[in-house]
C-alpha cells in the first residue's frame, strides 16, 4: 500500500467542513463530499497575499479586460513552448460562459455542435439552451477501458454539417490526455469541413507523469486557424469561486470571432479572480508542484484501495487532474451507482448518467483530497454494497 505522506494531508475534515463552498454545504454533515471538481488543499500563499493586498487597498472594482495576457503568455511559453501574444488572451468569467458567448456569435440557431460523450455535463445543456443542436461523436473505448476520440465518428458529425466542436482536452470525466497526433487529425478534419473547435483545456496544467498535454493551436497551422482555447487557473489553483477565465485565439479567423463578442464580456469576470490568476501564474509554481505530487500519490493510492476493497469497480487511472471515472457496472447497482453510494454509504460522487451516453453505471470521484478522506470515501463505498 502506498504510504507516502504529504503536508496537505494535515488538513482536517473539521477544517474543511468550516468552509462555505458548495462542495461542503450541498449535503448534510453526515455525507462525505467527493463530487464537484474542487480540491481540499490550502490556497497558495502568493495568491492569499495578492488577495489580501487588493482588499487592503480597497481594490474591488471591475476586472481589467486585458489583465491576464501578461501573466499567462510567459507561463504558457515555459510550460508548453506555446507562443501566445498577450493581446490574444481575452478575459471572460468562466469557461462555460466563454463557450456560450462564442457559440452565440459563431453559429446560428439550429446549427449542430459536436460533443464527445461521456463528457462534462454543461456542454450539452449549453448547446441546447442556445437553440443549437447537440451532435454526438461518442468516445471510443477499448476492451481494457481506455478512452480515446473516435475520429471516424467526429468526421461523420462534421460531414453532417456541424459548425462547431466542443473538445475537452484533457478529458473530463475520463481524465485522458489527447495525443498530439489525434489533435492534429481533428484539426485537419475541422479545416476540411469548416468547423470551429472550442478547446476546453482547463485541466491541462494538472497533467500528471506519463502524459504530455499539447495546446490545440500548437499542433498544426490548421489547428491554430480553426480553434479557440478556453482555460482558467480555477481548477489547478482552486479558484472557481473567483470567476476568471481566458479565451485565446492564435490566428486571424478565430481572432475575428472573438472580436464579435459583446464589449461587456470581460467585465463580468471577477476582479479578484484576475488578480488571483496573475499571482497563480506568476508566483505559485512551488505550490502547483506540491499539488501534482499529492495527486500522483492519490492516483496510485486510489488504484490500491479499489483493488483491495472494491475489486468489481473498473478504473483506468487519469492522466490529468483529480477526477477518477469509475465503471461500477459489474456491481449491479443500476444506471446511477452514485445514488446507491450516497443513500447507503453517505458518500457523494458525481452521477454518471448526466455525462451523457456511456455514463450509465459509472460515477466520478474527486481524489483531490487528503489521504484520510480518500480512504474514508472508499471505505464508505465498499460498505454500501455489503
Amino acid at each position: 500500500m502506498t504510504r507516502s505522506a504529504h503536508p496537505f494531508d494535515d488538513v482536517t475534515e473539521a477544517e474543511l467542513r468550516a468552509r462555505r463552498s458548495a462542495k461542503w454545504k450541498l449535503y448534510p454533515d453526515d455525507v462525505l463530499p467527493a463530487w464537484v471538481a474542487e480540491m481540499d488543499y490550502p490556497v497558495a500563499r502568493p495568491i492569499q497575499e495578492a488577495l489580501h493586498e487588493a482588499i487592503e487597498r480597497h481594490d474591488l472594482g471591475y476586472a481589467d479586460p486585458e489583465g491576464l495576457g501578461g501573466a499567462f503568455a510567459p507561463w504558457a511559453k515555459r510550460e508548453w513552448g506555446w507562443e501566445v501574444a498577450p493581446r490574444d488572451v481575452h478575459v471572460v468569467c468562466d469557461v462555460v460562459t466563454g463557450i456560450s458567448e462564442i457559440l452565440r456569435v459563431a453559429t446560428a440557431p439550429g446549427d449542430g455542435v459536436v460533443i464527445e460523450p461521456p463528457v462534462y455535463m454543461p456542454f450539452a445543456s449549453t448547446i441546447r439552451a442556445l437553440g443549437r443542436v447537440v451532435v454526438e461523436a461518442p468516445l471510443a473505448r477499448s476492451e481494457g477501458g481506455v478512452y480515446a476520440p473516435d475520429l471516424d465518428a467526429i468526421e461523420r458529425a462534421y460531414a453532417r454539417g456541424a459548425r462547431a466542436h466542443l473538445l475537452c482536452s484533457p478529458q473530463n470525466p475520463t481524465g485522458f490526455v489527447v495525443p498530439v497526433e489525434t489533435l492534429r487529425a481533428i484539426a485537419e478534419l475541422a479545416d476540411r469541413h469548416d468547423v470551429l473547435v472550442l478547446a476546453d483545456e482547463i485541466h491541462a496544467p494538472l497533467t500528471l507523469s506519463g502524459a504530455r498535454h499539447a495546446p490545440f493551436p500548437t499542433v498544426s497551422s490548421a489547428a491554430a486557424r480553426r480553434s479557440i482555447v478556453l482555460t482558467s487557473a480555477s481548477k489547478t489553483f482552486n479558484l472557481a469561486g473567483l470567476k476568471a477565465a481566458m479565451m485565446i485565439a492564435c490566428a486571424d479567423e478565430p481572432r475575428a470571432v472573438l472580436a464579435r463578442l459583446p464589449v461587456e464580456t470581460p467585465y463580468h469576470a471577477g476582479h479578484l479572480g484576475v488578480i488571483a490568476t496573475r499571482a497563480a501564474f506568476g508566483a505559485a509554481a512551488e505550490w502547483r508542484a506540491s499539488v501534482l505530487a499529492i495527486l500522483e500519490r492519490n492516483r496510485a493510492l486510489l488504484a490500491e484501495l479499489l483493488a483491495a476493497s472494491l475489486p468489481g469497480v473498473r478504473h483506468v487511472a487519469p492522466q490529468a487532474s483529480y477526477l477518477a471515472w469509475l465503471d461500477c457496472r459489474a456491481l449491479g447497482l443500476g444506471d446511477d451507482p452514485a445514488k446507491v453510494f450516497l443513500d447507503r454509504g453517505r458518500v457523494a460522487l458525481s452521477p454518471g448518467p448526466p455525462f451523457g451516453r456511456g455514463g450509465e453505471g459509472h460515477a466520478r470521484l474527486n481524489l483531490g483530497t487528503t489521504r484520510a478522506l480518500l480512504e474514508e470515501a472508499i471505505r464508505r463505498m465498499a460498505a454500501s454494497i455489503r
